[in-house]
């Protein structure tokens, strides 16, 4: 194949929903962040290694008192703001295509706490309100795998 020399529709999809078991004993609030841990089910984002971001919780999945997996959760992957970490870990306009790291269930971070966070994404924009941060589950591996190789 060779480059093109005319405009070309490319399929493309703004983002997308898939359903996750949930984890046992969990509160999952809309709009917040969604990561898969070990596992396979999902919860809400925190501080901690070996967790995958795979979007924001669509609704919110009340599985307090059930078991993981007996409620299931929609998630949105894709373009989110989150709120912007503090101080020295709050990210600027200089991270803008650099992975930011999860503090909370709705907070990003410019560093991953001296190990102590997993990868919340890519950073996509900074603004007055937040951080625009593409959340998507091989953002981690693929940045981890450039940094490797």
């Amino acid at each position: 194949m060779v480059a093109t020399t005319q405009n070309r529709n490319t399929p493309s999809v703004a983002g997308h929903r898939r359903g996750y078991p949930v984890a046992a004993a969990v509160l999952c609030l809309a709009g917040t962040i969604a990561v898969i841990e070990a596992s396979g089910a999902v919860k809400p984002g925190e501080t901690g290694v070996g967790l995958i971001a795979v979007g924001i919780f669509e609704h919110q999945v009340d599985n307090r008192i059930g078991a993981e997996g007996e409620q299931m959760a929609q998630v949105l992957r894709g373009f989110a703001r989150l709120e912007n970490s503090a101080d020295a870990d709050a990210i600027t306009a200089a991270e803008t295509g650099q992975r930011c790291y999860i503090v909370d269930n709705q907070t990003v971070a410019k560093t991953d706490g001296a190990g102590t966070r997993s990868v919340a994404g890519i950073v996509d924009h900074v603004d007055d309100v937040g951080v625009w941060v593409l959340i998507d589950p091989t953002s981690g591996v693929l940045l981890a795998d450039a940094a490797a190789g």
